[in-house]
């Protein structure tokens, strides 16, 4: 992957951390949902909540059987590829007009999720020149920090707002 330099390899590994940040924000912006989602598909809240265990689950047995399959793919065309499949399963999910629709979409970016961040360690430690490897998983892990703070930070507010009279 020839990036080596101190000035060239902050640039892929930020687009990792870029990365990294709207898969955590696809993972967990659900919670903060719910009940939004359960109300338009027509379903109860904890109904509505299995969408979060059915993406645990996906990233748990799907993104492991996923790395043992792809071994013999390169991890650049690999990241590409589930990368391409994640943004898919965002657009069906946004685009979802039934539970049924909406929990396979989750699925499938949960098994994404399961692959993408093993990818991403990888590339970003061969990306990074040595002695620099911790530092750049420390910026894809800074990805996930920072998208669930945030996360965080919103459903604070809007408890905040449900709270205040009208």
């Amino acid at each position: 992957m020839g990036f080596k330099t101190d000035a060239t390899w902050l640039m892929p590994v930020g687009a990792l951390f870029v990365a990294t940040f709207a898969v955590n924000t696809g993972e967990n912006i659900v919670a903060g949902l719910l009940p939004v989602i359960a109300a338009d598909l027509h379903v109860d809240i904890p109904t509505a909540g299995q969408l979060i265990t059915g993406y645990a689950l996906g990233v748990a047995i799907a993104g492991p059987a996923l790395a043992l399959v792809t071994t013999g793919i390169s991890r650049r065309l690999l990241l590409f590829i589930v990368m391409a499949a994640f943004i898919l399963g965002t657009v069906g999910c946004a685009l979802s007009t039934s539970y049924a629709m909406l929990l396979g979409a989750r699925l499938l970016t949960a098994a994404c999720n399961g692959l993408f961040f093993g990818i991403a360690v990888v590339i970003a430690t061969q990306l990074a020149p040595k002695g620099r490897e911790t530092s750049a998983v420390s910026l894809i892990v800074a990805g996930t920090t920072i998208a669930s703070a945030l996360l965080l930070a919103a459903d604070v507010a809007q408890l905040v707002r449900a709270k205040q009279p009208a």
